[in-house]
């Protein structure tokens, strides 16, 4: 007589995303009522031509933003689904995954570089390329394509770290705007990138036919958006910046980057919540599974991109200095908020609903930490620089995400909870080094940007 083993099937609340869809319209629209006219959030100080003129500025920006989000989103819809279909075991598939981190570390670290020399206007173009490139390759639907598909997604994720934000403060700065507004198109950006990639995955689940991730029609839509993206920007985006001396370059990066240990700094911030944030990616599937039951994972992803979107909406409350809110501290609070949620994850086993709770205070925290380092790299460093800056400190992220699949997900030698630890010891250690820049006599108001 055959056993039969009843699994119990874990479903979460559907309340849970009406809850989060009504925190975030909550935080979102009820700010302006609580902040004063002369927010440097509002346009209300403005004149009104300067205020069409920003707007129309700001709005340019956020729509080919969203495009490229849209465009990176579709091309990693399936995951390890796109290599399983092909018969690969999940060891040969988590080597397969390395590559990701290699390429982000020998390739992506120096592309910040070329795109201070050459103009953020070039590295954008590249990235649509390289998206043009990588959904064609999808298409043919051949493991030796598919692989190279990967590197050029992997290289493009670097360039979309860095190019974007550059060429938004350049030409934020060409035309002539208050520089107070830059933070509001930070924590723009960030918000409708995380809308984006919920917006991607709606797009990718009407065209997918096939739950095995035999179907190129997600990457055929990313590659068609890839070649509108590349078209706006060379029709919109004028020339802005010209090419700059190799050796001019080197100085400027040496003298603002490299001997200032404020950067060094804000580089190790930037490196944890990259480094963390793909961790997260990795394990959050497995760390819910060990629990037995089956679970609706796809159902939980807009859950974390929604966390992520409530964090966003929740940055000017504490970053307006109108706002009854408004804290210098809220940065450090929310590194040490991030690292101790990983620490509890890392500590025991958790039921699923705690662990879900985890992950989402998680989320709420990088979309409030995203926008701030991109206000401090602001404060600190030059526009020349900050693509440099940022692939360079990615780099020691990449690093330590390479040894983790090939010692943790290929040899198995580390278990996930060590990896969720280091992990959280990052973020906690960001703290430190964002007190310091608190600290430092240099230190500016955010409100003096």
């Amino acid at each position: 007589m055959a056993v039969v083993i009843e699994r119990e099937e874990w479903e979460i609340p559907s309340s849970a995303y009406y809850l989060l869809f009504l925190s975030c319209f909550a935080s979102l629209f009820s700010f302006p009522f609580f902040s004063t006219r002369s927010s440097p959030f509002s346009l209300h100080s403005f004149d009104h031509a300067q205020a069409l003129s920003f707007l129309r500025f700001q709005r340019g920006l956020l729509l080919v933003y969203s495009l490229a989000s849209v465009t990176g989103g579709l091309q990693m819809i399936y995951g390890e689904v796109e290599f399983m279909r092909f018969g690969l075991s999940r060891d040969q598939i988590a080597l397969i995954f390395s590559v990701v981190p290699a390429v982000s570390l020998f390739v992506g670290s120096f592309a910040g570089i070329f795109s201070d020399i050459k103009g953020p206007r070039k590295a954008c173009l590249l990235y649509c390329m390289l998206h043009l490139f990588a959904g064609m390759l999808k298409c043919v639907n051949w493991l030796p394509f598919v692989w190279i598909a990967s590197a050029f997604v992997a290289i493009a994720s670097s360039l979309f770290s860095f190019c974007f934000e550059t060429w938004m403060v350049t030409e934020h700065e060409k035309q002539g705007h208050r520089k107070d507004l830059l933070t509001d198109t930070f924590w723009r950006m960030t918000f409708f990138e995380s809308i984006s990639l919920l917006g991607s995955q709606v797009l990718a689940n009407l065209l997918t036919t096939d739950a095995e991730g035999g179907t190129p029609l997600p990457f055929a839509l990313a590659a068609i958006l890839a070649i509108l993206g590349f078209l706006y920007i060379k029709r919109k985006w004028s020339r802005s910046q010209d090419a700059l001396a190799i050796w001019s370059y080197q100085k400027s990066f040496s003298s603002h980057v490299l001997r200032d240990k404020k950067i060094w700094a804000l580089g190790w911030a930037q490196a944890s919540i990259h480094f963390s944030t793909s961790i997260f990616w990795l394990l959050w599937a497995p760390s819910i599974l060990a629990d037995g039951r089956d679970v609706q994972l796809s159902r939980l992803y807009p859950l974390f991109i929604g966390s992520r979107v409530l964090g966003n909406t929740v940055f000017p409350w504490f970053y307006d200095t109108s706002s009854p809110y408004y804290s210098q501290n809220s940065l450090t609070s929310a590194f040490a908020i991030a690292g101790l949620a990983l620490s509890v994850i890392a500590y025991d086993y958790q039921e699923i609903g705690t662990l879900l709770m985890l992950f989402c205070i998680f989320h709420a925290c990088v979309g409030f930490i995203l926008p701030s380092l991109a206000t401090l790299r602001t404060m600190y460093m030059p526009n020349e620089v900050r693509g440099g800056m940022i692939s360079m400190s990615m780099g020691p992220a990449n690093v330590a995400i390479l040894l983790v699949m090939l010692a943790g997900a290929y040899h198995k030698a580390i278990v996930n909870s060590a990896i969720m630890a280091v992990s959280a010891f990052a973020l906690l250690t960001s703290c430190g080094c964002v007190h310091m820049l608190k600290r430092s006599k240099k230190h500016q108001s955010w409100h003096d940007l």
